[in-house]
């Protein structure tokens, strides 16, 4: 999931030229008397070959363009697929997701040096970068997606897209709504077991629920709170503390102290410490922090405003 690519396309003159581009386009509609909005129904676009000039790269001058590799018998682009898509519509605007058959478009297939699907580049200010291939998990991918944001932003100007919040009104299709499943019971149970203390029930139960319905939000953000209760059961916080303070670089002992942070509800706290903890680590380490950072924002929820944050200055400290 590395995003060093990106660093690359920061040559001042690439930067400048597209931010210009993007002015142009923003005046232009504004001229039109328009405000350039477009419908949530085309955060998601199908590219062929023949378009894929004025759909890709002349579009990656007003926004990032996430490109999907895919084929209908690719069985992990069914699970990928849907989530890059869900994920377009959640961020409303800051990138562009363009789908690519890739049986149909052998062409940009060999292009793009691809050697298996799914594989998901990016296009930014007409510069090509490969993001990863293979179903990546969410949290990962969302976090590809906030520095590929962010440095279009950054260095290119690249805001990203009006969305008209009415145009697809009445479109059932416009917005992917989470498969609907009978998990009423299996989440029901998850709730018992926790007020209980059985956590591993809990967890066992979020589990089965996500087995069938990844995208399921009330059992992702159960599954994560019932692991930090299990993880934090039996620890001695004044020796956590303590170990902590004594050991600024040791991944576990820090991110035993977060944990014990978010339980608490010192949530910034939480985030803080473990941001801190990658800026002063390195190789398997650093990794080791950035994952458990990664699974407390799941706990908290990517639409809490700590969490976008703490994002942020973890991009930072990254890149």
């Amino acid at each position: 999931m590395s995003m060093s690519g990106v660093v690359d396309l920061a040559a001042v003159k690439q930067a400048q030229e597209a931010k210009a581009k993007a002015e142009q386009a923003r005046a232009e509609a504004a001229r039109q008397g328009g405000t350039g909005a477009v419908p949530a129904s085309s955060l998601v676009i199908d590219v062929t070959e023949a378009g894929f000039e004025r759909d890709v790269l002349q579009r990656s001058t007003e926004v990032p363009v996430v490109i999907d590799f895919w084929a209908e018998w690719c069985e992990p682009c069914k699970q990928l697929g849907p989530l890059l898509e869900r994920l377009a519509h959640e961020y409303n605007g800051r990138f562009l997701l363009a789908k690519v058959d890739v049986d149909a478009n052998q062409m940009l297939m060999q292009q793009f040096g691809i050697q298996g699907i799914p594989a998901v580049f990016a296009v930014v200010a007409g510069q090509a970068l490969p993001l990863f291939q293979g179903a990546a998990p969410e949290a990962q991918i969302r976090e590809t997606l906030d520095q590929l944001i962010q440095v279009g932003e950054e260095r290119f100007g690249l805001t990203g897209l009006t969305v008209d919040p009415g145009s697809d009104a009445g479109d059932p299709a416009a917005v992917p709504e989470e498969p609907a499943g009978p998990y009423d019971a299996l989440l029901e149970a998850a709730v018992q077991a926790l007020d209980a203390g059985d956590l591993d029930g809990a967890v066992r139960a979020y589990q089965n629920v996500l087995s069938d319905d990844p995208a399921n939000t009330e059992a992702k953000l159960g599954l994560g709170q019932a692991e930090l209760l299990r993880r934090v059961s039996g620890l001695d916080p004044q020796k956590v503390r303590q170990d902590a303070a004594a050991r600024p670089a040791d991944v576990a002992a820090q991110s035993a102290a977060a944990d014990l942070d978010l339980v608490g509800g010192h949530v910034d706290d939480a985030f803080g410490r473990l941001v801190d903890t990658v800026r002063v680590t390195a190789g398997d380490d650093r990794n080791k922090a950035r994952l458990h950072l990664l699974d407390l924002f799941e706990v908290v929820g990517a639409e809490d405003p700590r969490v976008t944050a703490a994002r942020t200055a973890l991009a930072r400290v990254l890149f």
